[in-house]
């Protein structure tokens, strides 16, 4: 050792205290990053967009609560199951600014190493912010579901036709919030630039589905009403529709109700799992190379 070498105190106290480790890690970028998806615990401005768009989700269901409370139907004018696909743009809105703000930010300022200095490991940021953001957006989504539930048990409604159309409304949003947070965090991991993701993500959820819709409409012009049912593999929401058209009782907004049946709807379920999966992948691929 050399003759100049020196040791200085400089203060620094030793944690004898517990180490909470990953898991306590894990949850707490979990709380957070759900926490941030509606702008708490972040300035004022940050707040107002996702509430205006969780407000906007949720108006359309208290008017149908009270039309149906007013005239005393005993039937809903907007399904569970219908309701996210007729509102779908303000979930493209949603999913667009807010997945880039869960992970776009941590790329851009160069904090994913520090993240995996500590404890945390890729895995674990990639479990807290998928989760973070999918459970964000079914917050979105199920809500004005459950307004739509007690309205109508307030309307004095069959309970138990009501809770059946509940649960299956609940399983339509869960899925559709596991993908569509999918499909956004992977695109907007791609660039720390935030405006950049809001564009891949809007562009991959609402050009998709004009295209789509577009081809599908040709195809029923031409009575080619099988084409309408595979085309809808192409876009996210059309994956949602056909799931629900299949396995949970749903109406189809395909043209000519061109809804795939039980087996077709198999494949579509089959692409929604394989696209929720491989975002999943996909993620754990980039932060394999951005954390380092």
């Amino acid at each position: 050792m050399s003759t100049e070498t020196q040791i200085h105190n400089i203060g620094y106290r030793k944690y004898d205290g517990p180490r909470l480790g990953r898991a306590y890690a894990r949850r707490s970028l979990y709380s957070q990053s759900l926490r941030g998806a509606y702008g708490l615990g972040r300035s004022a401005k940050s707040k107002v967009l996702p509430m205006i768009l969780f407000g906007i989700m949720c108006v359309p269901a208290l008017v149908v609560v009270a039309v149906a409370v007013i005239t005393e139907s005993d039937k809903l004018m907007l399904g569970y199951t219908r309701y996210a696909i007729v509102m779908q743009m303000v979930i493209y809105l949603y999913v667009a600014a807010q997945a880039p703000q869960s992970v776009s930010r941590d790329l851009r300022f160069r904090s994913v190493p520090l993240y995996f200095s500590r404890p945390i490991e890729r895995f674990d940021y990639v479990v807290a912010k998928f989760g973070a953001m999918a459970s964000a957006l079914f917050v979105l989504t199920a809500s004005p579901l459950l307004i739509l539930y007690v309205g109508s048990l307030l309307a004095k409604m069959d309970f138990a036709d009501q809770t059946q159309d509940f649960a299956r409304g609940l399983a339509s949003v869960a899925l559709l919030s596991l993908l569509f947070s999918g499909i956004a965090l992977l695109l907007a991991a791609l660039t720390p630039r935030r405006g950049f993701g809001v564009a891949a993500v809007i562009g991959a959820l609402f050009i998709s589905y004009g295209a789509v819709t577009t081809v599908q409409a040709i195809a029923w012009a031409t009575d080619n009403l099988n084409a309408v049912t595979w085309l809808g593999l192409f876009s996210p929401i059309t994956l949602i529709d056909g799931v629900q058209t299949a396995f949970l009782g749903a109406s189809t907004s395909f043209p000519g109700e061109a809804g795939p049946d039980g087996a077709t709807g198999a494949v579509y379920l089959l692409v929604v799992l394989a696209l929720i999966a491989g975002s999943y992948a996909a993620l754990m691929g980039r932060y394999r190379k951005v954390g380092l």
